[in-house]
């Protein structure tokens, strides 16, 4: 016997339970609110999500999502563009821009080498930072990586690439517990980690 007396709720719950960290109740609740808005939240709310799927691109100088081919924080003059903070992935960024402390702009790596998952070097973006770097006009290059084992084995990669160019790398300070993602941070340890970064090479001696 069908637990739903429309198919139609049904196929919407379905759709909804897809989505990361969405349940079958959850989606349920979320159905039955969408139904009892008025038809012009629903069409909104698919506008919305159609729009963003089909318009949104990938900056293509840090890989953030922009609007345009240049992302919004790139393309501000009065930002830093001679530091680059290095990040795993666009909640990161958001994650750093809410301390308010950082004026640079970012490098988005698209994940963090781990071979366990099958996740190499050239499965991120880090020869497009090294062309960045290359290009010149780079004072510093932040690593802001998690403080995982993958995180640190990125964060050495990277700082091989860049040793013998001319650009200071820096790490955020340890404020962030070992494990800890930037994502659930929260933003005033965040900010300090950012504004008591250190050179990375004395992260090397410890």
């Amino acid at each position: 016997m069908n637990a739903y007396s429309s198919r139609l709720v049904e196929a919407a719950v379905n759709e909804l339970s897809r989505l990361p960290g969405i349940g079958k109740k959850t989606a349920l609740r979320l159905a039955l609110h969408i139904l009892k808005k008025d038809v012009s939240f629903a069409e909104s709310l698919g506008s919305a999500i159609i729009r963003m799927r089909q318009e949104v691109q990938f900056c293509r100088v840090c890989h953030n999502i922009a609007d345009s081919e240049v992302c919004e924080i790139c393309s501000n003059e009065k930002r830093n563009g001679q530091t680059i903070c290095v990040v795993e992935d666009i909640r990161d960024v958001m994650a750093i821009e809410n301390t308010g402390q950082y004026n640079g702009v970012y490098h988005i790596l698209g994940g963090i080498i781990s071979p366990m998952d099958g996740i190499g070097p050239n499965d991120l973006t880090i020869e497009s930072l090294i062309q960045r770097v290359n290009a010149g006009n780079i004072s510093e290059v932040i690593m802001a990586l998690s403080t995982t084992i993958e995180g640190d084995t990125t964060n050495f990669y990277i700082y091989k690439k860049l040793r013998d160019l001319n650009v200071q790398v820096t790490t955020i300070a340890r404020g962030i517990a070992i494990g800890d993602e930037l994502e659930y941070a929260d933003e005033v340890t965040l900010g300090r980690s950012i504004l008591n970064r250190m050179p990375y090479e004395q992260t090397l001696s410890k």
